[in-house]
């Protein structure tokens, strides 16, 4: 820090992105509350410890590789160029960079904004399993999700370099692909091997409604989740930047700024688009669910993803439309898959985040078609088609086929789903029947002593 300006500017930036990580935190409680409060009683322990340790598994290996792979691969690689060996080095778990280091105030805090992305990712395949999956599956699959294929995702479509937006124009802001449809997609490539919770389907393939056990704690969840999401957009972006930096033809007079493409931006006009992609979504989802809570406020969440893709961009009244096609598109499109296919998503997560993040990637290529993706001369402008490309990619190929691909492979092998008679009688019996047997020798003893 040679000068005063830059000292204020660093020292800004790192509390900037420091201040994100506890907001995006609360993403996690909110999906830990979710899941909880939508699993049947018998399975409370097991739901909430499957969940929870996506924290130190994922931050672990984020630590040891994933990190190092979202500067290392924006080229594909070999696509529009090789492994980036020297831009990888600097962030690999061994590099001075990595750990205290007065003279890098900033790969800290970055570097856990992202793996507070990862965790969201995992987290979102979670909910849609719950009360089937062995535990153990789960974490790999998380491992697999959270350290590998979003943060593969992210060096092809979310680095100012990655080939997609090179050669595709692709725009995704606040990731309606990055996060959202490639965790929908691994969902759903897990589901299709994991099979529905028992008696999920009547003998006729009609889907029976397994109610959440606690509704309240499913709003609370979900709303704790709106929350983090405040963090989660301002996370996506650079805090301030000086236009000279970026060598390109998008540039200011004044420090800005940017998305995670050093497009510039503003934190009102995130704000803006927020929230009306919020109002939209809850409005048409309580209209199609005909006021049902748990699809009014999963339609809020949908609104915003749908929207995420091009909310640097739109007018507010944009985003209220697509946060409407969003919420619209996950409710129809989850029931449809439901019953045609016979997926049981049991929070609507796939739908929530994967088809609306996939829809959302399309409408923005519409919606913004011919806009610059990006700063720099060259680059493909925002299309359709590179936008479809790209949800292609997201949700199928680095999403879908991944998550089916393990599953599978844990099927093979007899890890992946609990045994029958466990579903039965509950993930949580064994602890429950020792709760009950320490309660009893408990009260045993008082009434010897009485």
């Amino acid at each position: 820090m040679d000068t005063q300006l830059n000292a204020i500017t660093t020292i800004f930036t790192e509390f900037y992105y420091w201040v994100t990580i506890p907001l995006m935190f609360l993403i996690h409680v909110g999906f830990c509350m979710y899941e909880v409060g939508a699993s049947r009683r018998r399975n409370h322990l097991h739901t909430l410890m499957k969940n929870s340790m996506i924290i130190p598994l994922v931050t672990i290996t984020f630590f040891f590789f994933g990190w190092w792979i979202y500067w290392a691969l924006p080229n594909g690689p070999f696509i529009t160029g090789g492994i980036l060996w020297e831009d990888a080095a600097a962030n690999a778990a061994n590099s001075p960079t990595m750990g205290t280091n007065l003279d890098d105030r900033i790969t800290g805090v970055f570097w856990a904004a992202f793996l507070l992305f990862s965790w969201t990712a995992a987290s979102i395949v979670s909910g849609a399993v719950i009360e089937r999956i062995n535990s153990g599956a789960f974490w790999v699959l998380a491992v697999v999700i959270g350290s590998g294929a979003w943060i593969i995702d992210a060096a092809w479509g979310w680095h100012p370099n990655g080939w997609m937006v090179q050669l595709l124009g692709y725009h995704d802001a606040y990731a309606s692909g990055v996060i959202h449809a490639i965790a929908g997609g691994f969902a759903l490539g897990v589901l299709c091997v994991l099979g529905p919770r028992l008696g999920k389907f009547a003998p006729d393939g009609t889907p029976r409604n397994i109610l959440p056990h606690n509704p309240w704690m499913v709003a609370v969840g979900l709303f704790i989740i709106y929350t983090g999401f405040w963090g989660f957009y301002v996370a996506c972006n650079i805090p301030i930047i000086s236009p000279e930096e970026i060598d390109g033809v998008i540039v200011g007079t004044t420090w800005t700024a940017t998305t995670i493409y050093l497009t510039p931006t503003s934190l009102s006009a995130i704000t803006f688009n927020f929230l009306m992609s919020l109002s939209g979504g809850m409005l048409v989802a309580f209209a199609v669910s005909k006021g049902d809570a748990f699809w009014t406020y999963s339609g809020g969440l949908a609104g915003i993803i749908c929207a995420s893709a091009g909310n640097d961009l739109y007018h507010p009244i944009q985003a209220m439309f697509v946060g409407c096609i969003g919420a619209f598109v996950a409710y129809k499109m989850h029931h449809f898959v439901e019953r045609r296919f016979k997926i049981d998503d049991a929070v609507g997560a796939v739908a929530v985040h994967g088809y609306a993040g996939f829809a959302g990637l399309i409408i923005a290529g519409f919606l913004l078609w011919g806009h610059p993706s990006s700063p720099y001369d060259g680059y493909a402008s925002i299309n359709p088609l590179g936008q479809f490309l790209g949800a292609i990619i997201m949700f199928g190929v680095l999403g879908f086929l991944p998550g089916w691909i393990v599953a599978k492979i844990l099927h093979a092998f007899g890890l992946l789903r609990i045994p029958r008679e466990i579903e039965i009688l509950g993930l949580d019996f064994q602890d429950m029947q020792m709760e009950r047997e320490a309660a009893t020798e408990v009260r045993d003893a008082k009434r010897a002593l009485v």
